[in-house]
């Protein structure tokens, strides 16, 4: 009697961003071969972003998951499409996905809102200036004036893996997160979340906060209208907007889990296991819809953690801090999201429990750095 190989997932990345994935997938008994440019991420030392090396570590897989970051998510596309393999999205989904001027571009035609925009000069001061094919924060610039516009550019076009920049006017008004999981061509906003930036940093999320203050129906209508302009029918996506006084706009969207462990809060707090979901549909299997309609139970706070610069010596907190770094990482002050050192996710009864349950255990927190 022959015994059947478990499936084999193919995982892109094996930082913090990727785990929860990664354990899922384990609970769900299939075996994950991880690729990382990091030894001690991976099992395999190819980086998520080598679109042959993926290729070669793949080809006897069942299928692709780039669960947190966004690059690799074409990666994975271009990959399944050249093997063969299911995979949620298409390659030119994909394209959209990882590229925001193409997003731009898609929005203005569907008349999606979104921010005024443009790939020449700003639209409007005070103006954020981008890399549009770089995630998060890196290669990105926010200038008040003319003054420091060129330094902004250059910064943006040296980060810029096409050589081009994106101009975003900077929209006031709060900014939330939409995850999403879509079934059937079927969207479902899982939850939605108030997200906010660490003081004197934009774009790094400092903390998620689960219930949103306001506008959660309005925000999720409108990811649900970008979702599917970008041809996201099957599996996750992370969407953030800015709530202006004239209604939602997006900011962007990927077609991935949210890399700042919103599966995780998503678990928590409505019971929906989105990265479980995230694995199931990577193989090709099919995500019923009521697998991912959230039942709100809790609320729910994740809370990003910023060491001092400097050599890391040690690390404490209480029972359920998590830390990213070993002994002898390196702190530079905080830029980008990957800068950050650790978080805690606490729940509550209510939303201000929540967050006084979260500051009680951060005041533990202690670095020390040399």
């Amino acid at each position: 009697m022959t015994t059947r190989r478990p499936p084999t997932l193919v995982v892109l990345g094996g930082g913090p961003a990727q785990r929860h994935a990664i354990d899922a997938a384990r609970r769900l008994g299939v075996r994950t071969v991880v690729c990382d440019s990091d030894p001690r991420l991976g099992d395999v030392e190819v980086s998520s972003e080598d679109t042959d090396g993926v290729r070669r570590v793949a080809r006897e897989a069942d299928g692709l998951i780039a669960p947190g970051t966004d690059w690799p998510v074409r990666i994975a596309a271009y990959v399944a499409e050249d093997l063969g393999l299911s995979h949620p999205i298409s390659s030119a989904t994909a394209r959209l996905a990882t590229n925001k001027l193409a997003q731009r571009e898609l929005f203005t035609a569907r008349g999606i809102p979104q921010p005024a925009w443009s790939a020449d000069v700003p639209p409007a001061y005070p103006c954020a200036v981008k890399a549009p094919d770089r995630q998060g924060q890196r290669a990105m610039s926010i200038v008040g004036g003319v003054e420091g516009l060129d330094a902004a550019v250059a910064t943006a076009r040296s980060g810029s893996r096409s050589g081009r920049v994106l101009f975003e006017a900077l929209v006031p008004g709060p900014e939330v997160t939409v995850n999403g999981f879509s079934a059937g061509g079927e969207f479902v906003a899982v939850t939605v979340t108030d997200r906010i930036h660490f003081v004197g940093v934009p774009g790094v999320a400092h903390r998620h906060v689960f219930p949103t203050l306001a506008g959660a129906d309005e925000a999720a209508s409108v990811a649900a209208r970008a979702v599917s302009a970008l041809g996201i029918d099957e599996g996750p996506s992370y969407v953030q907007l800015i709530l202006s006084d004239a209604g939602p706009k997006v900011i962007e969207v990927a077609a991935r889990l949210g890399g700042g462990h919103d599966s995780e809060l998503c678990l928590a707090t409505v019971g929906v296991d989105l990265a479980e979901a995230a694995v199931e549909v990577a193989l090709g299997r099919t995500v019923a819809r009521d697998a991912v309609i959230p039942h709100p139970r809790c609320a729910g706070v994740i809370e990003f953690l910023q060491a001092p610069a400097g050599e890391l010596v040690s690390a404490g907190g209480p029972a359920g801090v998590h830390f990213y770094h070993p002994r002898g990482h390196v702190y530079a002050p905080l830029r980008v999201a990957t800068d950050r050192a650790g978080y805690v996710l606490c729940t509550a009864e209510t939303r201000e429990e929540a967050l006084e349950a979260v500051r009680t255990a951060t005041a533990e927190v202690t670095f020390q750095v040399t």
